[in-house]
């Protein structure tokens, strides 16, 4: 019988483990967690600033992987109140690159090539160049190499007029 109550003392059940310690290591992980997440920031943060030199921005990095808690206390109190302005002007940058690759690619990687066709389209309905420059120039303008600025002019193709 001693034998069963040995063995029954040795295993954990749900009850023996307090509500009171579940709480505390829940709220141990997520500041564990919450530290890393800064800790990760605050580097991301030393290489993206553009006011630190190569040796400030070293140092910043040795000191938060040298001394991690001391160095991102230090770091936050020091250059946190910029960080967050930092990181706006790089998401911004980064919006406007977005922006500005979009209206590129919509503009079917040229400038203005669809305002070169319809330009083309009226200059043949007026009836100053033939169906055939029409379509040279078109491919001209779809392939890239060089939508004409003066349609009718040295882009297009000599007609023999």
């Amino acid at each position: 019988m001693s034998d069963i109550g040995q063995h029954s003392a040795q295993t954990y059940l749900a009850y023996d483990f307090p509500l009171l310690s579940v709480f505390w290591s829940v709220l141990w992980l997520f500041l564990w967690v919450m530290w890393f997440v800064l800790l990760f920031r605050i580097i991301g943060d030393i290489f993206r600033d553009d006011d630190l030199g190569g040796w400030a921005k070293a140092g910043w990095l040795a000191l938060c992987i040298v001394l991690p808690f001391l160095g991102v206390f230090v770091y936050v109190m020091a250059r946190g109140r910029n960080m967050g302005r930092r990181e706006i002007a790089q998401a911004r940058a980064q919006q406007e690159d977005f922006n500005a690759y979009v209206r590129q690619a919509a503009a079917g990687g040229g400038s203005g090539s669809v305002d070169e066709l319809a330009r083309l389209s009226e200059i043949r309905a007026r009836g100053d160049i033939t169906d055939e420059e029409f379509r040279r120039a078109k491919e001209l303008v779809l392939s890239g190499h060089g939508p004409a600025e003066h349609p009718g002019s040295a882009t297009l193709p000599a007609s023999g007029r």
